[in-house]
């Protein structure tokens, strides 16, 4: 893999150890929205990095959203960064979860848990969503309110757009004011997150989902009992999926 040098220019902590880092690396390839690049640091006993979806479109500057792993062998170096610091950033990103997978529809979701909205960050931040899709609504899933972030850009969304875009936070372990309650798939079954959204799920969308490997499996289940299934080049439907691990 070959390398680029990175420099962080802001560090933006959301939460004990939710944080995003600006990375300015200039050498990048470009790359499109929703794809993911490796970030990297030299340890003692070698090399060692791990891939992150991009949470801004391709420019000189680059922003990642980070989880602390308190025992992870990288996120602990990442989460000690500070501006000014070096980073090794991958010269090419890679992953198809991008709009250019993702079949034409008059509504496009959104859904991801944790830091699966950096995708989403990326890709609203860019024209083709605007200009290809009526309705967008971002869905994203935590387990405390302190969990959300970027919820100032979301607003500016909602701002400019009205009408056609709605972000919808649903918080699974405490009760919060403007937010649903419990898991995303609770919220499709019981029918809250359609009727927050003021859309249903039907065929005539696309669903972009990302993170928690068991969310993205029971919505898969859920929406397959409404007709709405993976999308594929051969077989054509509606799921676009980034698994997180």
């Amino acid at each position: 893999m070959k390398w680029t040098p990175g420099v962080v220019t802001r560090k933006t902590v959301w939460s004990e150890g939710l944080f995003t880092l600006a990375i300015e690396a200039p050498e990048v390839s470009p790359f499109e929205p929703g794809q993911f690049l490796q970030l990297g640091v030299e340890l003692e006993d070698g090399h060692v990095h791990r891939p992150y979806s991009v949470a801004s479109p391709h420019g000189r500057t680059l922003e990642f959203f980070i989880v602390l792993v308190e025992d992870g062998k990288l996120t602990p170096h990442l989460w000690s960064k500070e501006v000014g610091d070096s980073i090794d950033v991958s010269a090419r990103a890679a992953g198809s979860f991008t709009l250019s997978h993702c079949p034409d529809a008059s509504v496009l979701w959104l859904v991801g848990t944790g830091t699966g909205l950096a995708p989403y960050i990326a890709l609203l931040r860019t024209d083709e969503p605007w200009q290809r899709y009526s309705k967008i609504v971002v869905v994203h899933g935590v387990r405390h309110s302190t969990d959300l972030a970027y919820q100032q850009e979301l607003a500016g969304h909602k701002e400019r757009y009205g009408d056609r875009f709605d972000s919808i936070p649903v918080v699974s372990r405490q009760e919060v004011p403007g937010a649903l309650s419990g898991r995303i798939t609770t919220c499709i079954a019981n029918g809250t997150l359609e009727a927050a959204a003021h859309q249903a799920f039907t065929p005539d969308c696309c669903v972009m989902m990302c993170g928690n490997p068991d969310m993205l499996t029971d919505m898969e289940t859920l929406l397959g009992e409404r007709g709405i299934k993976r999308h594929k080049a051969k077989d054509p439907g509606q799921i676009v999926v980034e698994r997180y691990w």
